[in-house]
């Protein structure tokens, strides 16, 4: 299985592919869409979608999974969040992707192993699981992470792991 991972954003947005075969997983890209502070926002959202199209014809994923909504505390930010989302939901749904969303508390559960965990532990262990010569910046990272996410949820459905059970 290929999954499309994506950490959306309307200035950095941490995307991945990430595989499962033979029980291993690996990443076979990561990456960030960077959208500079003097782009208009109409213009980072089909940035947005067109990297993202572009890193679906090379790499076939099979589905795409994302992180879901976050809390935030403001409106503004909340608004250019759900924006990139939708730019990135946008392109995987036009290419017929099932797409599958994950609490960061899951994600974080899933790679470190406490929802708790910062930024810095989500990289390291990404780093450790997938076996990377480097540390990813940290939206490459979390983007890495809600792959693992998908790929763990995955097996523990095929296993018939019940999803509260899931980690």
């Amino acid at each position: 299985m290929r999954v499309l991972a994506i950490d959306a954003s309307l200035r950095c947005s941490g995307v991945a592919i990430v595989e499962a075969s033979g029980g291993k997983q690996r990443a076979l890209y990561f990456g960030v869409i960077q959208n500079t502070a003097a782009m208009r926002a109409s213009s980072c959202l089909v940035a947005i979608r067109e990297q993202l199209q572009n890193l679906m014809r090379q790499h076939e994923p099979d589905c795409c999974a994302l992180e879901s909504v976050i809390y935030v505390q403001s409106y503004k930010t909340a608004i250019a969040l759900g924006a990139a989302r939708g730019a990135a939901i946008l392109a995987a749904a036009e290419r017929g992707l099932p797409i599958y969303e994950y609490a960061p508390t899951r994600i974080k559960q899933a790679t470190v192993g406490r929802g708790g965990a910062d930024k810095s532990q989500v990289a390291f262990m990404v780093r450790a699981m997938l076996g990377l010569t480097e540390t990813p910046q940290s939206d490459a990272a979390d983007a890495l992470a809600i792959g693992i996410t998908h790929l763990r949820a995955e097996e523990a459905a095929r296993l018939g792991v019940p999803a509260s059970a899931q980690i």
